[in-house]
């Protein structure tokens, strides 16, 4: 009875420090003290789950008070190793993969935070489930595209009401091609794409998603008999339909996905910029020249050819060539299109 009492004067101290870490008030020796007590308490065998739950709660949220993460740990890990029965074990290890966390340790914190998903039940932490706690830590500490993709999926279908799906169906594709798995990525965006936001959603570090997306899909989607194995291949090829005003040439150069013609202002993928024509109406009755060498601006990836006496109101045309980037097909990867035009002068 008198053990009882104890726990029932000890509990009502410090509920109301239930979820709090911090124990302002007390000196190093009376928390000594206090541990101790709750020590002592612990050994009580007619303490029922939830008394124990909170006692084991706030004896760990003391020394977190203290910064000793190392001490917290080893407190929690023990009792996990001692209690494999307690039903708030996925707690304490959720506990314990913070304070690795606290320590900078992602690592560990992410061994953690797998280990509660693989081996402990799920509780709800304020309404919140552990396992959703656990999965987005993952999402941002891990650092392997296999086990972000596991994660990912996992997300999606556990926690789909808690989640952006429009965004991880972007964010697993991309994983999916950093892990050469390129069906699966294929697959995936096309799930992307499907969603009904998915044109409008603005994704933290992805202002291009729909635009790449999209591009990818309909690129696989494409005959790719456009391209060209080196960029001094495109350039002599284009260079030669010009000076044969062979707009016929010029036509079946020009990239079938996304090719745009537009101002250095505009978007590639705005809806202006993707308007289809042919060279003939441009050709016809004008005399077309272009610089014997590529624009500086030419790099590895992109290059610019500026061409001149298309029209009477915009004469000068910068046609752009880019590498493709398609490592789908090695066949077509690394190859070289003509992918649209700048009108006007550069700015």
């Amino acid at each position: 009875m008198k053990n009882v009492y104890r726990v029932f004067l000890l509990l009502g101290l410090f509920l109301p420090l239930f979820f709090s870490i911090s124990c302002k008030n007390s000196t190093y020796n009376d928390s000594l003290d206090i541990q101790e007590e709750f020590q002592e308490l612990l050994e009580d065998q007619s303490l029922n789950p939830q008394q124990r739950y909170t006692i084991v709660n706030q004896m760990a949220n003391n020394i977190l008070a203290k910064k000793d993460f190392q001490s917290a740990i080893l407190f929690l890990t023990n009792w996990v190793e001692e209690h494999p029965d307690d039903m708030y074990n996925s707690y304490w290890l959720l506990m314990t993969a913070h304070a690795y966390l606290s320590l900078d340790a992602e690592p560990v914190a992410e061994y953690y935070f797998d280990r509660i998903l693989s081996q402990s039940q799920d509780l709800l932490v304020k309404g919140t489930s552990i396992h959703l706690i656990c999965l987005q830590n993952l999402i941002q500490i891990s650092k392997t595209p296999a086990h972000r993709i596991k994660y990912f999926n996992e997300l999606i279908d556990k926690f789909p009401q808690n989640v952006n799906t429009t965004e991880l169906y972007l964010r697993l594709a991309m994983e999916y091609e950093k892990d050469s798995q390129w069906d699966k990525a294929l697959e995936t965006y096309s799930l992307f794409l499907e969603q009904p936001d998915a044109s409008t959603i603005q994704i933290p570090g992805e202002p291009d998603a729909y635009k790449n997306a999209r591009h990818f899909i309909d690129f696989n989607n494409s005959s790719k008999d456009w391209t060209f194995a080196s960029l001094p291949e495109l350039e002599s090829a284009v260079k030669k339909a010009i000076r044969n005003y062979d707009w016929r040439s010029l036509d079946k150069y020009k990239a079938k996905v996304n090719f745009f013609s537009m101002s250095w202002k505009q978007d590639e993928m705005d809806v202006n910029s993707q308007e289809d024509f042919s060279m003939r109406v441009w050709m016809r009755g004008n005399r077309i020249r272009y610089n014997e060498h590529l624009d500086e601006a030419t790099n590895q990836n992109e290059a610019y050819l500026r061409t001149y006496g298309w029209s009477t109101y915009v004469p000068v045309w910068y046609l752009y060539f880019r590498k493709v980037n398609f490592p789908v097909d090695p066949d077509i990867h690394g190859n070289w299109e003509w992918a649209g035009i700048y009108m006007g002068n550069k700015l």
